[in-house]
């Protein structure tokens, strides 16, 4: 049972989204997720900042994640948002569990399983990606989301019954990961966050903020800015860590000196995805 600290940090956490408690229904879900990727944003920058200023090498605690996020717009990446969106649907009552993805490597990536009204659902608020509604995880044809020149397909569970995302971007396969059917402790992940912050990583050598919604979408990723209002798209080229820091502050309300300490030092000109 959760203590008090606990429905005062869960309530916290609603009252950052915009939401009321309510039974846990595949409507309140879908308001959930799209919430989470509004309001907290995918994000490396934090990251960055917290390293710089402590070296810290962890996933902030749940305290101090809505802290950043209530007070300076923060969000996180995997190891942060879906774990912690995965205890908030707990707390309210839902059937979700974390599951470890592969990518390059086995169980670098999160990703939250909710089990509701006899069906499964993927809900990944980590993945930089428009997942604006809970994914089929039980469907028996592939499930595709068109956004921009990305689609994103979710294909039928193999005979292992794992899951397989793969992104496309013009047409040409970009990325993606492998859902293991496996329930994981956050913890379980420590060795992969630790990993992550390894000076050749690629979340310490590039930036990345998005924000989703329906009906506008900002994906800052170093030195591109892309907006997308319903299906248009309009994109533009920063020149330097300057304009950078200024439209993170425009669009995602982080402030400036702290965008600016982050990315002291960093060369964004390259591309950590290639």
């Amino acid at each position: 049972m959760a203590g008090a600290n606990d429905r005062r940090l869960f309530d916290s956490y609603l009252e950052l989204l915009g939401l009321a408690p309510q039974p846990p229904t595949f409507d309140f879900l879908c308001r959930l997720v799209r919430a989470h990727l509004d309001r907290i944003p995918f994000e490396n920058l934090s990251k960055l900042l917290y390293l710089r200023r402590d070296g810290r090498r962890s996933v902030p605690d749940l305290d101090v994640y809505l802290s950043g996020a209530r007070d300076f717009h923060f969000g996180g990446t995997c190891y942060s948002n879906n774990p912690y969106l995965c205890r908030l649907l707990k707390h309210l009552g839902f059937q979700a569990e974390l599951n470890g993805c592969d990518m390059q490597n086995p169980d670098v990536h999160i990703v939250i399983r909710v089990k509701l009204d006899g069906h499964e659902y993927l809900v990944d608020v980590g993945y930089a990606a428009p997942f604006l509604d809970p994914m089929p995880a039980d469907a028996v044809s592939e499930y595709e989301i068109e956004f921009g020149i990305s689609r994103y397909v979710l294909r039928p569970r193999d005979a292992e019954g794992c899951s397989r995302l793969d992104l496309y971007r013009n047409g040409e396969l970009s990325h993606g990961y492998t859902v293991n059917p496996i329930y994981r402790e956050h913890r379980f992940f420590a060795p992969a966050i630790s990993d992550s912050y390894r000076q050749s990583a690629t979340f310490m050598n590039a930036l990345l903020l998005t924000r989703y919604s329906p009906d506008h979408s900002v994906v800052i990723h170093n030195y591109t800015l892309t907006e997308f209002n319903r299906k248009k798209s309009t994109l533009a080229r920063l020149k330097n860590n300057s304009e950078v820091g200024a439209a993170i502050e425009r669009h995602f309300g982080i402030p400036l000196g702290l965008v600016e300490e982050a990315l002291h030092g960093m060369d964004l000109s390259g591309n950590a995805w290639s």
